[in-house]
């Protein structure tokens, strides 16, 4: 999959505001959980290194980011989902009605477009091109982190890119992570990518307004979202409407005041 989606060795991202850097790795998604069977195989004992070298790297800089949000009291929330999902769209919304203030730090392969939606509501946001990456990771978004307005705002949010599989192996230095599946994907999903629904701290069904036109059981997503992540919380979005959209405003101010809380102790 790597080679096919450009996420393979030696990868470049473009960055807008002419941040340009090389990332080179191997992954092959599953370095989470490297069985020792691998490990202790010698052809493939270089590789999984390279593997966990990479990752340690990452973690490093996740870790560095996050300090950062934490010195000056910002909660950082990663958006994760398949392209079209309704991200771009649920942070419009959240312009009209969150009572905190917020960036926004951009992931796509390439335009600046959702950056512009989200400037478009007065909101400060930050575009990352990734050219042809199918993921954000640290080293990507520390190269917002100079322009980034710590000081005038409480919340940030990470728009991941598009992608129910490798976004979720990476840690971009968030304190939560928010999961979106519209409607139109099927409520099958979530068992289908498990990695990404098990680093859910929220999910977000998106389309609501469709679900007269999709086989899509809204119960049978929640089950199988608790059975990978007990206790999960699962919002029903009507972005058309607004329902729900309280619902996640809540989640999120919870969140914050749950996250100062571990700051002030």
């Amino acid at each position: 999959m790597c080679v096919d989606c450009g996420c393979s060795t030696g990868h470049k991202h473009d960055h807008s505001h002419e941040h340009n850097h090389e990332h080179s790795h191997i992954h092959d998604h599953k370095h989470n959980v490297i069985n020792e069977d691998i490990k202790n195989n010698p052809q493939l004992s270089h590789k999984v290194t390279v593997i966990e070298k990479i990752l340690s790297k990452n973690n490093e800089m996740a870790d560095e980011i996050r300090s950062e949000f934490d010195k000056h009291k910002i909660t950082c929330f990663n958006m994760m989902s398949s392209p079209g999902s309704g991200k771009t769209t649920t942070l419009e919304n959240l312009a009209e009605k969150l009572p905190l203030k917020f960036a926004v730090i951009e992931g796509d392969l390439e335009t600046s477009r959702d950056a512009e939606r989200i400037r478009n509501k007065g909101i400060w946001s930050f575009q990352l091109q990734t050219g042809r990456a199918c993921h954000l990771d640290a080293g990507m978004v520390k190269h917002a982190l100079p322009s980034f307005p710590f000081d005038d705002v409480e919340v940030a949010f990470i728009e991941n890119v598009g992608n129910l599989v490798c976004p979720a192996s990476y840690d971009v230095g968030a304190h939560y992570n928010m999961v979106f599946v519209s409607v139109p994907e099927g409520d099958d999903k979530i068992e289908k990518y498990p990695v990404m629904f098990r680093k859910a701290d929220i999910v977000v069904i998106t389309k609501a307004d469709m679900l007269e036109f999709f086989d899509f059981d809204v119960n049978r997503a929640k089950e199988a979202a608790n059975k990978l992540k007990p206790g999960v919380k699962v919002v029903l979005l009507n972005n058309k409407t607004g329902e729900g959209l309280d619902e996640i405003i809540e989640w999120i101010k919870e969140k914050r005041a749950e996250h100062l809380k571990k700051l002030n102790s």
